[in-house]
């Protein structure tokens, strides 16, 4: 369960210093399977919060996994409290099973929707925000869009899938084993009815072995556009041009389902948030350099969307 599970689908305060811009950073744990961290600007005039919600995998608050680090998500939250907006972005709750070798074997997708909604909550009864947006990266989209009904005052989606992750296995194995897809889609109808598959594809066990497939059943109850269509807030779509595991189409998917949501589409901006100008070789290095910049473009879309909302 752990390997499998780890590869599934691609307090104190301290003064800080970036470009002539201080900001406080506090460690907050809001329950017993949610470390992260407040990160504050100087000036705290009616402050907005941007809760940064990680994704798939074992995805720690700054956007890394056990092998790669990028600080996708800490550039991001830097870059957002620059401009004057609070974040608060947290470990996965798997990261902290991991790190205590004592991984929940019956871990669930809702698992990470109720952890979304139990920070969204606390910061909510904290009474000391403006207004307060959520940011959901990759799986952290659909996480966020479940979360975020009647507790946010808007929604960002990073990267975020349009269609039912069964749906999204679909094309992607189409792509990367052909061969499999046929059989893959009478596993995966089967997995979107609730029924434990034992007959499946054995060089896909990653995705399809036994021990995975309640989590996988628990996931593919959702549609994010369904989910996008109810929601009743500002909501802003993001996708970079260069993304390697979600495509424009998929953004443009959340949009149809969300009419009056803003889209934007950033061009050469990949799944990490950082410009690739080459191939796909550089844009998956990118993934374990840390050091690259974050897309200004995309801070400058989120930017304003909060700020007009405020």
């Amino acid at each position: 369960m752990q390997l499998r599970l780890l590869i599934l689908y691609l307090g104190f305060f301290g003064l800080m210093h970036s470009q002539n811009v201080s900001f406080n950073e506090k460690n907050i744990n809001v329950s017993r399977h949610i470390d992260g961290t407040l990160t504050l600007p100087e000036d705290r005039d009616a402050m907005d919060l941007a809760i940064i919600i990680g994704g798939s995998g074992p995805t720690d608050r700054n956007g890394n996994q056990n092998f790669l680090k990028n600080n996708a998500l800490k550039k991001l939250s830097d870059a957002l409290v620059q401009n004057g907006i609070a974040t608060y972005r947290y470990d996965k709750r798997i990261v902290k099973q991991i790190r205590q070798q004592n991984i929940d074997p019956n871990i669930k997708f809702d698992d990470f929707v109720n952890d979304a909604i139990e920070v969204i909550t606390y910061f909510k009864n904290t009474r000391a925000y403006h207004k307060i947006y959520v940011i959901g990266h990759s799986q952290g989209s659909l996480v966020g869009l479940i979360a975020s009904k009647e507790l946010a005052d808007g929604f960002i989606s990073l990267a975020g899938a349009g269609h039912n992750i069964g749906d999204v296995l679909i094309t992607q194995i189409s792509k990367t084993a052909p061969q499999f897809s046929e059989e893959s889609e009478t596993v995966i109808e089967q997995l979107k009815n609730g029924k434990v598959v034992q007959d499946y594809p054995k060089p896909l066990s990653s995705i399809f072995a036994e021990d995975i497939q309640p989590f996988m059943i628990n996931w593919m109850q959702y549609d994010p556009r369904q989910i996008i269509s109810q929601l009743n807030m500002p909501i802003l779509i993001l996708n970079g041009t260069k993304d390697l595991q979600t495509t424009v189409e998929e953004a443009q998917e959340l949009k149809n389902a969300a009419p009056k949501a803003q889209l934007k589409l950033i061009d050469q901006m990949n799944h990490v948030l950082v410009l690739i100008e080459g191939d796909d070789l550089e844009n998956s290095k990118s993934y374990n350099e840390p050091n690259r910049e974050i897309s200004q473009e995309l801070i400058k879309h989120i930017t304003t969307f909060i700020k007009s909302n405020h």
